[in-house]
């Protein structure tokens, strides 16, 4: 069932994802060669629960960290390691949750540590480009489909592929909700509302485009979390979470220095 927010539930989300886009910048500049992704796991939930927030993934089904940290063929569900070190010319994606006063807020940036390919430069365009050309889609009477169609024309631009396993969702008091957000577009023939809704005003869900370099086919790590690239290519993930407001028009919960689009700690 689609939970639709209102008014005052928008503004609360709004409240975690300002807390959480704060987060990102915090934590950006702390990137660097020689820290692990369990350190950038501690000084994340430090920062966070200190400002009244609580991190949402910690415990999430077992999940042993408070973001999920993933590095370069890596794309989903890292688990923050004091074994993983970030080391020039890695990319690394942090995907965090966090809930204040009850409800949730979910981004992810992918990061370049230091100097980077230019196949990582192109990845991490690719997934940002993607959740824009994705969120200008979004209006009511809309269905989601065009959000899944915007990610799969931008990846085909960038030679790209898109994840096919997961995708987005809807959000609210609960860190997933329906509707399900495909990273691809469906076939153009389903219209059936839960697989295929219609957007409405009070719709909270998250845009995520997962874009492998490479091939789509994907591999699970041993250690029962972790998603990668099979061909062992670079991976980036972005993310925000959208509200459809009262007049129907959408809005990014989460405010932060990257926001409006441009590459995180990449030139152009």
């Amino acid at each position: 069932m689609i939970i639709l927010k209102t008014a005052h539930e928008i503004e609360m989300m709004k409240k975690a994802g300002a807390l959480l886009g704060s987060a990102f910048d915090f934590i950006a500049p702390t990137l660097v060669p020689g820290v692990s992704t369990w350190q950038v796991n501690k000084e994340f939930e430090k920062y966070v629960e200190s400002h009244g927030g609580v991190m949402a993934e910690k415990g999430y089904e077992g999940f042993p960290g408070s973001i999920c940290a993933s590095v370069n063929e890596v794309l989903i569900h890292g688990i923050p390691s004091k074994k993983v070190i970030l080391k020039e010319g890695d990319i690394v994606s942090l995907d965090v949750v966090v809930s204040k006063n009850g409800y949730m807020a979910d981004a992810c940036r992918t990061y370049a540590i230091g100097n980077v390919s230019s196949e990582a430069k192109r990845v991490i365009q690719c997934a940002e480009e993607a959740f824009w050309l994705a969120f200008s889609r979004v209006k009511e009477g809309v269905r989601i489909r065009e959000c899944s169609r915007a990610i799969s024309e931008t990846a085909r631009k960038y030679g790209c592929s898109t994840l096919k396993e997961y995708g987005g969702h809807g959000i609210g008091k609960d860190m997933h909700e329906e509707p399900f957000v495909p990273n691809y577009a469906g076939e153009e023939g389903y219209d059936d509302y839960f697989i295929n809704p219609v957007i409405h005003k009070g719709l909270c869900f998250c845009v995520e485009p997962m874009i492998l370099a490479g091939s789509d086919k994907i591999r699970n790590l041993a250690d029962g979390w972790g998603v990668a690239a099979a061909d062992g290519r670079l991976t980036a993930h972005y993310e925000n979470t959208i509200a459809v407001c009262d007049d129907g028009t959408p809005i990014v919960t989460t405010v932060d220095s990257n926001v409006k689009g441009h590459l995180t700690n990449v030139e152009r």
